[in-house]
């Protein structure tokens, strides 16, 4: 009962408080809440709506499962935003510039992502092991400066190439594609989708069968009793970080790969920001961050139905404002009810054995 209500009842609360507090505001408003949700519900049933929603979501669940690693050592790295855009926009210009074959060219792709997405994280690691400076200040440092490296990097001087108004890298071959998954008139799925299956695999294969997951673990719930154990606590935060920025590299892989196969100054922006609140949904677990994506995802692309019956479509983002803040209060609303619960069961064992030890003791 308690593993229920520490896994299922956060999250649940938070979106149920998210809806109260977004009907309320479409009260104000003047608008039917519930033929708000009824439309953006609907949504996903027409078009491509359905299949766009799980492609986002692809991108949203790589992002959540690279914040979700931090957090199991207590790292908040904030940075993924920085590290995926750096990674994207190198792995973009070392792909555009390759001719191999297929399949070959495309691993390389994901293996230069992932090693610049690491190598993006690996000041903010050093610091935090040698001097322990706060990856916090660092990676937000570093997400200021991944602006100015792309721009330098896209520029025509560089590597990019000018379409029109917008300058972008060098179109990357279809040998280096990741093939779609068409489904007709749905749409095409992203075939990174099952690069995004893998990784979430992984993730749990690593903490719940491994000894490096059982010690990240540990150092993260307790330097102190970890150290005694004889795992290095500087270790780990380094392992932590560069494996948290590896994942982030690989967050618009399913983008570049699947769809745009160029990187350009209006790619989109804020991926990490947005793994922060999936992660946090999804409380660091695979198959709930994976919940935690679809559902954002989800208010993402059924917004734009709003406008279509007069309602701001910036209720969606209400709710998904919401659900970040309520999904912190509710973890630790369920977590001091567990805690006080726990506390009563201990007082009761207690009243209820203390007569019979007597007993015994007198007995003797």
């Amino acid at each position: 009962m308690r593993s229920w209500r520490t896994v299922v009842l956060p999250p649940l609360l938070a979106i149920v408080f998210a809806l109260v507090l977004s009907s309320i505001a479409l009260l104000i408003s003047g608008a039917d809440p519930l033929r708000a949700f009824g439309t953006m519900g609907a949504q996903l049933f027409k078009g491509t709506t359905a299949v766009d929603t799980v492609n986002l979501a692809t991108v949203y669940y790589i992002a959540g499962l690279a914040v979700a690693i931090g957090f199991q050592m207590n790292l908040f790295n904030i940075g993924v935003e920085g590290q995926y855009r750096f990674a994207a926009v190198v792995a973009a210009i070392i792909g555009g510039a390759l001719q191999l074959p297929p399949v070959l060219h495309m691993l390389v792709i994901l293996l230069v992502a992932v090693f610049a997405g690491a190598f993006y994280a690996l000041l903010p690691a050093i610091l935090k092991v040698t001097r322990g400076v706060s990856e916090v200040i660092t990676t937000i440092m570093l997400n200021s400066i991944v602006f100015g490296i792309v721009a330098f990097l896209i520029n025509p001087d560089q590597f990019g190439v000018l379409h029109g108004n917008n300058v972008s890298t060098e179109e990357i071959d279809s040998s280096g594609w990741i093939p779609g998954i068409p489904l007709g008139a749905a749409g095409t799925l992203f075939g990174a989708v099952v690069l995004a299956l893998l990784l979430g695999g992984g993730y749990w294969f690593m903490l719940n069968r491994t000894r490096f997951g059982f010690e990240l673990k540990a150092s993260g719930e307790s330097p102190t009793a970890a150290a005694a154990g004889g795992v290095s606590s500087k270790k780990m935060t380094m392992t932590a970080m560069l494996l948290s920025g590896a994942v982030a590299g690989l967050i618009a892989m399913p983008e570049l790969l699947g769809r745009d196969h160029e990187y350009a100054m209006t790619a989109t922006q804020g991926y990490g920001f947005i793994g922060i609140a999936v992660a946090l949904l999804g409380r660091n677990h695979p198959a709930g961050i994976a919940l935690g994506a679809l559902l954002w995802a989800f208010l993402d692309k059924s917004a734009v139905s709003l406008e279509q019956i007069q309602v701001p479509r910036e209720i969606a983002t209400i709710i998904q404002g919401t659900i970040v803040l309520s999904v912190v209060v509710a973890y630790e609303i369920v977590k001091r009810a567990d805690l006080a619960a726990e506390q009563r069961k201990v007082g009761r064992a207690g009243r209820n054995g203390s007569p019979a030890s007597v007993s015994e003791g007198g007995a003797v």
